[in-house]
């Protein structure tokens, strides 16, 4: 079943821990993390994924909340 990962990326502190957690999915750019192979839709980063990985913890140990991680 695909999931969908949502970044605000505007609320990102730039802690680095969704990138430490999921580094196939995250990195850091300049002083905020990226959704890596994500595309810009409004004021989001959404990727669409067949499995989750660790991406739910990283929505878990991110501190501002700005990641999000749904089923399609």
């Amino acid at each position: 079943m695909p999931f969908k990962i949502i970044q605000k990326h505007e609320d990102c502190i730039g802690c680095g821990a969704c990138v430490a957690i999921a580094p196939v999915d995250w990195k850091m750019d300049g002083d905020k993390a990226t959704l890596i192979g994500s595309k810009k839709e409004g004021g989001l980063l959404v990727k669409i994924v067949n499995e989750v990985g660790s991406n739910k913890d990283a929505e878990s140990a991110c501190p501002v909340r700005c990641i999000k991680v749904e089923k399609v």
